[in-house]
């Protein structure tokens, strides 16, 4: 098969490492744009607490799929799967490389891989774990979920709801769990895909995570939180930085613990997404900071 012309550079790595600055050099470095597949930052008015690229960052570069979604609106990888590629599909006519920056494992996976078909939304089930949830919390979803796929279970986030109670449908309408459909033959790409990750030791991964939290309370975290209190029903607020002051503003957590516990759900969220990642063979490690080994390591894979 002739070597693709177009390149998608992929970066991925654990949160508060450095993707978003190291995506920005190098769509600078290839005159290009960056694609956005961190699906928290999809969301709008949700930006202290998703960390997404400063103004000045997307003044530098063009930066898509950030701030699209309203905050009541449900979004699929499904969906980003095919906005993403026609989105591509349009860029590469004017370019030959495009940078793609994210942490959500499944929304990259579908732009490099395509996704498998799986069982389509049963509503009966889907009222059934909603209803038990509901009555018995969230521990009756991690349980069960725990039982008939562990190891999805571990790649995901165990407080989101939504994410257990699909991966629980999926399993009992069809006797395989969520991981098994992860497992076909990859849909061909009209480009070639270079997938870069980078990292540090766990230590100072997450002293990165609890002195970038500091730094959201300091930018004014709180008072975005507080804005955002009245809509924290929607699925898009069940996320790690709102959850926990939500707690706070209901009376159940101090201030202090609210940070506290935003540091530990981070670190938590942390290490789910480098056990994703470590699964994918494709991806070149590099330690965070060393742009200049990743930049020689892509303009090597590009003229190859």
């Amino acid at each position: 098969m002739p070597v693709s012309p177009k390149h998608l550079i992929v970066v991925v790595g654990p949160t508060a490492i450095g993707k978003t600055a190291l995506g920005v050099e190098l769509a600078k470095a290839f005159q290009t744009d960056v694609i956005n597949a961190d699906s928290r930052q999809f969301y709008c008015d949700m930006s202290i607490g998703t960390a997404k690229p400063t103004p000045e960052e997307m003044d530098e570069v063009p930066h898509h799929f950030i701030d699209f979604l309203p905050l009541d609106t449900p979004y699929s990888a499904g969906e980003f799967e095919r906005q993403a590629l026609a989105k591509t599909e349009t860029l590469f006519k004017e370019k030959d490389v495009l940078v793609m920056v994210g942490g959500s494992g499944l929304y990259i996976n579908s732009v490099c891989h395509g996704l498998d078909e799986t069982p389509p939304k049963d509503n009966r089930l889907r009222k059934y774990l909603t209803d038990q949830y509901e009555k018995e919390g969230i521990g009756f979803l991690q349980n069960k979920l725990k039982v008939l796929d562990p190891e999805f279970y571990k790649q995901i986030d165990p407080e989101n709801p939504q994410r257990l109670i699909r991966a629980l449908e999926v399993n009992m309408l069809s006797g395989k769990s969520y991981t098994a459909f992860r497992t076909s033959i990859r849909k061909h790409r009209p480009f070639s895909i270079i997938k870069t990750g980078i990292n540090k030791s766990r230590s100072m991964v997450y002293d990165r995570i609890n002195k970038r939290v500091d730094a959201m309370m300091e930018k004014g975290l709180l008072d975005e939180a507080l804005h955002l209190y009245p809509f924290r029903a929607y699925n898009a607020l069940n996320t790690v930085g709102y959850k926990e002051l939500f707690e706070y503003f209901d009376g159940n957590a101090t201030l202090e613990e609210a940070v506290e516990h935003i540091k530990r759900n981070t670190r938590r969220f942390s290490k789910r997404q480098l056990t994703w990642f470590r699964r994918d063979e494709e991806i070149k490690w590099f330690r965070a900071g060393d742009n200049a080994s990743v930049l020689h390591h892509i303009n090597a894979q590009i003229h190859a």
